[in-house]
């Protein structure tokens, strides 16, 4: 499937900022089941645009530079990207839990996509009990990777209530674990949390989900929103398995990846400051949409 993909965000400013300084993580990485065709940024009233020098996350940092007074400020990224990626399915030739963890304890890869990364606590998701024993229900050592990994996902889908209002950003995963109700972030953080309590590698995701209207019913342009969910490393022949636990489904042909890290934190889609004295607001508009591929014609 081919997608263009429109993300828009716009910050008003009560008074006038003289300078802003933005990472942007906007651009769709190169992983495994989606390629790039093409990608572009756009900033209003305008800006300067530079590479900014590669952090601890696997993706695309573009730093902006606002050096003019403005009260308003639009950042427009579009792409087109390919995504073909089969569900996953377990087999009887995955590895159990406590064959993953051994296996990410002793690799020695220095790379970004590296296991040993994802193992430890992390600046936004800390190791907590209660997350731990909640799912190690699912977490046998000697289950099959994959089958545990979408059991505890679908769990956290059936008894966690989706509540945008719940929390915030910085809601930790013991916070929105407490409550049982949270957005994607939260509920991708009590999955990593838990998984990494059982000495399991996992990664935070941050993309996009296709979304398919109700039947009869039109979609909406600009409704869609970004997504998080995790990435299970499930040893060196599976490699990097996703699952989505707001929805209780695997990483297939409707996710897109656009960066990975440890945590939230790694891979915002913006982040930065602005010097000014007044309060700011923040909208945000996403679109993805499918489009048709036509064949070529000899």
């Amino acid at each position: 499937m081919r997608y263009e993909i429109r993300h828009e965000t716009r910050f008003t400013y009560a008074r006038p900022v003289s300078f802003a300084r933005c990472n942007l993580r906007l651009k769709p990485i190169i992983w495994s089941g989606q390629t790039l065709i093409d990608h572009t940024l756009s900033v209003e009233p305008g800006g300067h645009f530079s590479l900014a020098r590669a952090d601890a996350s696997l993706a695309n940092v573009t730093r902006l530079v606002i050096s003019e007074a403005v009260t308003d400020l639009s950042i427009v990224s579009t792409a087109t990207i390919d995504v073909n990626r089969d569900i996953p399915m377990p087999l009887a030739s995955d590895p159990d839990l406590a064959t993953v963890a051994e296996l990410a304890r002793t690799n020695r890869s220095v790379l970004a996509v590296s296991p040993t990364n994802y193992l430890f606590p992390s600046p936004m998701i800390a190791l907590d009990s209660n997350i731990a024993d909640w799912c190690a229900k699912s977490l046998h050592p000697g289950r099959n990777s994959l089958e545990a990994a979408i059991e505890l996902a679908r769990r956290i889908q059936d008894e966690f209530a989706f509540d945008p209002d719940a929390t915030k950003t910085e809601t930790t995963p013991a916070e929105a674990f407490s409550q049982r109700g949270g957005v994607c972030q939260d509920f991708a953080q009590i999955m990593i949390s838990g998984l990494r309590s059982a000495g399991l590698p996992a990664a935070y995701v941050s993309g996009y989900i296709r979304t398919i209207p109700p039947p009869g019913e039109e979609r909406l342009v600009g409704a869609d929103a970004t997504h998080a969910w995790v990435l299970l490393w499930c040893g060196p022949d599976r490699g990097w398995v996703g699952v989505d636990p707001t929805n209780g489904i695997w990483m297939a042909g409707d996710h897109i990846v656009t960066a990975i890290g440890r945590d939230y934190s790694e891979v915002a889609p913006i982040d930065g400051i602005f010097l000014g004295s007044g309060a700011q607001t923040m909208t945000v508009s996403v679109d993805v949409a499918p489009l048709r591929l036509h064949a070529s014609v000899a």
